[in-house]
């Protein structure tokens, strides 16, 4: 058997140079017909160029689009890549008499009809991967439109993007969509190396293709955007290897996972189980490998048209235009992605109405430069009769005069009384000098067609919605660094946690039963070996005892009761118990409530509410959710999520990415938390996941933070032998 790394190997050695540049090409089904799949490919393979020996196979035609047609496969010489539009019923034998009799190593096959339809078809699939991997040979697909790059086009549709090494890879789980992606990406004059439709991906998946990227990766000569369209997510481990170490090697992905909606099929236990879903797994994944994750094809393609633009460091924008309301907009929606848009003037005094600009300011020499009525406060907003050599100046001013701005927006389009070619000219020029990004926004599509298509020709994108161009790069300024590859144990202690964990599963073998809770003791010796502080507390059926405990923590205490798991549901749980005599009353009434086991006391504290949360995934691993507690997690679910094991800062990003971060930090006279602490307990936590994938639910709600002190109030354990 292989082991894990060969096999890695093993998958990657079927991206082959027959695949990638095959002397020779067969279009088994290549017609005459353009419109069909089998007469396009082979008109989109002339029309690219290639310069192998194109063969083509159709039992009725002598003559395929200008090229001599055999009627029978078996007439063909030698051939490396095949392309097969034909039947799926046909498809196995091809592929055999082709890699047994021609030699062929790589295949793509464009029929549909197998296992994403039938049994019968997942049997005519996994014959054709059979063969490949008796032969050595490489599989694209099957059911989907191909592999297009600088060497063949060998897809059946259009559009075919402009292609250039520094373009992006794009690698797409469906056909249709890859097309449509194509399409906005085309409109915005994106570029690519090359496009991957892996299909049903039987044999080549898009971790796959990754990975063949990544262990082939060359600095000087391939391409540093990636972009996916993901439908399912067969090997996160190997996604979030290849995908973390690209972008380490100075490569920028981003990414689509669709269907992320669904939520799990099991009935919600806990606070975790209620928040976490698939979709919690893949936010998870992608903020590990530094993924900058998308929603739509168009947040997609403008990500990727960022990635091809000088890397933006810092947060201040200066926004020119002449079109007051579209700077207004975005300016608008770069200050809710965190962004800035800074004032250009100089003042050490509120601006007024009144308010005179300092005469030697920059601020102050760009005005004396525009129209009367211009503004240079920011936006700048030179009015519609600014003219092209107008522009040129400001954009140097903000490249040279004004050192707090990072970057530039340039909104240009014209009302059609003007011709754009000249700002345009200007543009480029600029684009070309500034050492600070511009971000072209060219909103005029139909009235400047020709001077915006111009413009693009000349190798550059266009964001002609300004809105859709800042919540791209806000998604891009959140999106961290792949997280560090080695495992941080803080002093956990790992074999503890084993010893617990297996005599847990036994008792659980013994009574008969595959999953359940642990007792509160258990928890406790589960969070102590991680080193998570925990509040006093004490388990037992006997009052005198809890008594006892209250007496000596000090009052006031809290009672819970201990068996039901929502505690709060059944009124299990009591405040500020302040007496012995009520500390009695409640635990009589709690030993009272169906399925109680015992009561446990704890010292009551005050302080903020936080939460911590992880849910075992199906081949990712634990999912680790923090956020406020209280309200912020059962009704407004405002977590963050990770993928354990996790970093410091990995911690820190999570904390950070809270819609509630500002209560964390102290608001209002209120003092802050430990952010340390949180961040030091999340780690600690994730550690004890990592060798407890027995675990398959847990949360700690709450814990309380109270000055420098952060301490596990309750929490659940549930798992699984």
């Amino acid at each position: 058997m292989l082991c894990l790394l060969e096999f890695f190997i093993y998958l990657c050695a079927m991206i082959n140079q027959q695949l990638l540049n095959p002397q020779s090409i067969v279009v088994i089904g290549g017609s005459n017909n353009v419109h069909k799949p089998g007469g396009s490919i082979v008109r989109n393979l002339m029309s690219g160029g290639y310069n192998g020996t194109l063969h083509i196979v159709n039992p009725k035609e002598d003559e395929v689009q200008g090229i001599k047609a055999f009627h029978d496969a078996r007439e063909i010489p030698s051939t490396e890549l095949a392309i097969l539009v034909v039947a799926a019923r046909f498809c196995p034998d091809y592929v055999e008499l082709l890699a047994k009799e021609k030699q062929t190593r790589a295949f793509i096959i464009i029929s549909a009809g197998f296992g994403e339809e039938t049994k019968a078809g997942a049997e005519l699939e996994q014959r054709i991967l059979d063969t490949c991997e008796q032969y050595g040979a490489a599989l694209i697909g099957p059911n989907c439109i191909g592999l297009l790059n600088r060497n063949h086009h060998s897809v059946f549709t259009l559009p075919i993007p402009n292609l250039h090494p520094s373009g992006a890879d794009f690698v797409s789980g469906s056909g249709a969509t890859a097309v449509f992606i194509l399409e906005s990406a085309v409109i915005k004059g994106l570029r690519f190396n090359s496009v991957w439709s892996i299909g049903n991906g039987k044999q080549i998946g898009i971790e796959d293709v990754l990975q063949y990227m990544d262990e082939h990766f060359n600095p000087e000569t391939d391409s540093k955007v990636k972009l996916l369209y993901i439908e399912n997510i067969s090997n996160p481990d190997k996604l979030l290897f290849h995908a973390s170490s690209l972008i380490r090697k100075g490569c920028r992905i981003a990414a689509i996972k669709a269907g992320s909606s669904e939520s799990g099929s099991r009935a919600a236990s806990s606070h975790t189980g209620a928040i976490a879903s698939s979709d919690s797994a893949v936010e998870a994944l992608f903020r590990k490998a530094g993924i900058v994750r998308c929603f739509s094809r168009e947040e997609l393609t403008t990500v990727g048209c960022i990635f091809t633009l000088p890397p933006f460091k810092g947060r201040n924008f200066a926004i020119v235009t002449h079109a007051g309301g579209p700077g207004v907009m975005l300016t608008d929606a770069l200050s809710k992605g965190g962004l800035n848009v800074p004032s250009l003037i100089t003042q050490s005094t509120p601006i007024t109405q009144n308010t005179q600009i300092t005469p030697t300011s920059p601020a102050e020499e760009l005005k004396s430069k525009l129209f009367p009525g211009s503004s240079v406060a920011n936006p700048i907003d030179f009015l519609a009769t600014g003219t092209a050599e107008q522009l040129g100046t400001i954009i140097d001013y903000c490249e040279h005069r004004f050192d707090h701005i990072d970057a530039i927006a340039v909104i240009y389009g014209t009302p059609g009384l003007t011709q754009l070619y000249e700002a345009y000219d200007v543009l480029d020029r600029k684009i070309r000098e500034c050492r600070k990004p511009i971000f072209p926004v060219l909103p005029s599509l139909h009235t400047a067609g020709p001077e915006v298509a111009e413009f693009l020709a000349k190798g550059h994108v266009n964001f002609s919605d300004e809105v859709t161009l800042a919540t791209a790069l806000s998604q891009i300024m959140r999106t961290p660094q792949p997280a560090p590859p080695e495992l941080e144990l803080y002093g956990v202690d790992v074999p503890k946690i084993r010893e617990i964990i297996y005599r847990e599963t036994n008792r659980l073998k013994f009574e008969g039963i595959t999953s359940g809770y642990l007792a509160p003791d258990t928890v406790r010796e589960l969070l102590s070996c991680a080193g998570i502080p925990l509040v006093p507390e004490m388990v037992s059926i006997s009052k005198e005892a809890l008594t006892a405990f209250a007496e000596k923590v000090g009052y006031p205490v809290v009672a819970k009761v201990v068996g039901p798991v929502h505690k709060s549901d059944v009124g299990g749980v009591a405040l500020n118990i302040r007496t012995p005599e009520h500390l009695a009353l409640e635990f009589d009434r709690m030993m009272q409530i169906a399925d109680a086991t015992g009561v446990m006391v704890q010292k009551m504290l005050k302080g903020t509410e936080l939460f911590i949360g992880a849910k075992y995934e199906t081949r990712f691993g634990h999912v680790v959710l923090c956020g406020l507690g209280g309200i912020f997690v059962e009704v407004l679910k405002d977590v963050s999520s990770g993928l354990a094991p996790l970093s410091y800062a990995e911690a820190y990003s999570m904390i950070h990415s809270l819609r509630g971060y500002k209560i964390l930090k102290g608001t209002r006279g209120q003092q802050g938390i430990n952010e340390q602490k949180y961040a030091e307990i999340i780690v600690r936590l994730s550690t004890l996941l990592r060798f407890a994938t027995e675990i398959k639910e847990m949360d700690i709600n709450p814990l309380l933070a109270n000055g420098s002190d952060i301490v596990a109030v309750d929490a659940r354990i549930l798992i699984e032998r």
